[in-house]
């Protein structure tokens, strides 16, 4: 499902547990990492979809989070040259996308990463929450930092922590 302008609608997850710290995930094959996200179906709201894919990436239900909020309106990144696939139609300039921030409230046996038939990622860890703005692959960093600023204030009420800008900026010194 590809919107008018060539977005295609998707759902991102950032799963926060109790100490502020946020779920980081490798592709599998690949050395990117990234948060959970997915395409949306045509007849799914973001919500539904939401769900979906945390389950098909993690091998979470419902039952093993908490939403605390999402983004309101749509983030947008356009995909770089070399991953549109011009010879398909309509073209896919990019993704439109939802954030979701999720509270972990079941146990971390709860992980299963091969949950889906062709598994999304092969190795997780928890990472400080402004680090993916700093490390996902350069053409997402835009988004995951409007994501992340935007669910910040939501982290610190529900984790009774500081999120302060000096670690963000700390973060984006390292990645330079």
């Amino acid at each position: 499902m590809i919107d008018p302008d060539g977005y295609r609608p998707n759902v991102g997850i950032v799963l926060l547990k109790d100490d502020g710290r946020v779920f980081w995930a490798r592709r599998v094959g690949r050395d990117g990492w990234q948060f959970p996200q997915g395409g949306m179906r045509s007849d799914e709201t973001p919500v539904e979809a939401m769900y979906r894919e945390l389950e098909e990436e993690t091998g979470l239900r419902a039952q093993h989070v908490e939403v605390l909020g999402a983004t309101p309106g749509w983030l947008r990144y356009r995909l770089p040259q070399r991953f549109v696939r011009h010879h398909e139609k309509p073209v896919c300039i990019g993704q439109k996308q939802v954030w979701f921030l999720l509270r972990l409230v079941g146990e971390e046996s709860a992980f299963r990463l091969d949950a889906h038939e062709h598994p999304e990622f092969d190795l997780w860890r928890w990472v400080d929450f402004w680090y993916p703005a700093a490390h996902v692959v350069t053409f997402k960093r835009r988004v995951y930092e409007q994501a992340l600023r935007h669910l910040a204030p939501l982290a610190e009420c529900s984790c009774s922590i500081s999120l302060r800008e000096q670690v963000w900026d700390a973060a984006l010194a390292g990645a330079g």
